[in-house]
This record gives C-alpha cells, structure tokens and sequence, in this order.
C-alpha cells in the first residue's frame, strides 16, 4: 500500500507555523486517489492561496496526499494519515501553532485530528460529520464552519447538529452558511477567504475576523447558521 505523503509550500524564512490541508474523498474507496480528483484540485486551491497570505509572516503550508481514496468504515483512513501529517509536522518544525484545514471528509478528518497538542484552531469545509462523530477533545480549540445551504452531497444539517453538540460540549465553534452547494465553486473567493483568515488568526499573524468573533462569543444556538455576508 502507497504511504501518504505530504506537498509543502515552505514559508519565506523561518516558519512560525504550519498550516495542513485535507481534501475531500469517499465513504469508501481502497484505491489511491487520483491524481487530477476534483476533491484533490480543489483543496489545492484553497491551500495556494492561503499560502499566499502567509507565506511572507512565516507560514508554511502542506497539503496531504493519502494513501486511499476512501474514509472506510471503522478504519478511519483519512484521519490516520492526518494524524501521520501531524506526527511529520511535528517532527520537522518542533512545537509551532498548527491550523487545521478539511473539506468534506478532509473536515471530518481534521475535526477528529483536532485535538492534537500542536493544533490552535480547526477550519471545517463543508466537512461530513455523520452522528456520534466526537466533540469533547476540541474544547480548548477554536472550530470555524463553513457549509453551503445548497449542499446536496453532504446537508448542511449534519455540520449544525456537529456544531450544536460541539457548543453543549464547551467547544469554541463558530458556525456560517453561505449560497451554493458541496464544490465550492460558487462564490469560490468566500470559501477561500474564510479559510485564509481562520488560518491567519489561529497561527497568531491576525486577529479574528469580526464575523467569527462575534459567533464564538454567542451562547446558545446563536453563531451556529450565520449567513457568510458577501
């Protein structure tokens, strides 16, 4: 079996943080994903641009290849080779802040890989979080969601049940929706933007946006379905 690998984007001088990026896969698939998937061309995007942002404050950013396609089952494919990238990144970089960053089952695996010790913050595209999916080892990590309200392959209504139970749990999430379905491909700027500035502020080059601000500090449901503002 391939072992996954990890394509790095390394910062403009020392690098003061990392930021990991996980794209989208399957429910099941035991072959390695292909090389022009569209879950795979996406998260490039959003990581080349984010790396952009910041790769003249210090950041580097790695975009992990995984060995398999598929989530598969009790197997957790995609989260075992997230925790892999963590063990590499840490390895190479020692203790510096790491930004989370999936898309669909990418976003579950960088949910579930959250509570790692190096990781500040969580950015959750779109991300598949089937019931029962964990919460409580995200507490002292700040969670942002993003989810199109259009979303047909992965509803929208199984991050705001994750984002409710993760609020219960004593977790920081914010949570935001915006026009469009599962590709971010409508307004593609948006999801890009909300990823560059979640990284930004959870590696400490930027202070939270006043959005994501404003929907970790409510209580109750409040800042769980906020409407990303144009």
């Amino acid at each position: 079996m391939a072992e996954p690998r990890l394509e790095v984007r390394w910062a403009e001088g020392t690098t003061r943080a990392v930021a990991l990026f996980c794209h989208g896969g399957a429910a099941a698939g035991l072959e390695p994903p292909r090389e022009r998937a569209l879950s795979l061309v996406r998260m490039r995007a959003v990581e080349q641009f984010v790396a952009a942002a910041g790769a003249d404050r210090g950041l580097t950013t790695c975009l992990l290849r995984y060995r398999l396609a598929g989530w598969n089952g009790d197997a957790a494919d995609a989260f075992a080779d997230t925790r892999w990238a963590l063990e590499r990144i840490a390895e190479e970089h020692g203790d510096v802040p790491v930004v989370l960053v999936g898309h669909s089952m990418g976003g579950r695996a960088v949910l579930r890989a959250g509570g790692a010790a190096a990781v500040t913050a969580v950015c959750a595209l779109a991300p598949w979080t089937p019931p029962g999916e964990p919460v409580e080892h995200l507490r002292d990590r700040t969670v942002a969601i993003l989810h199109g309200r259009g979303d047909r392959w992965v509803p929208s209504t199984l991050s705001a049940h994750f984002a409710v139970r993760a609020r219960r749990a004593g977790v920081p999430v914010a949570r935001f929706t915006v026009a469009g379905g599962h590709s971010m491909v409508r307004r593609a700027h948006a999801w890009h933007a909300f990823a560059r500035d979640v990284v930004l502020a959870g590696a400490g080059f930027a202070p939270l946006r006043p959005d994501v601000a404003a929907a970790l500090r409510a209580g109750g449901t409040e800042g769980l379905a906020v409407p990303l503002a144009a």
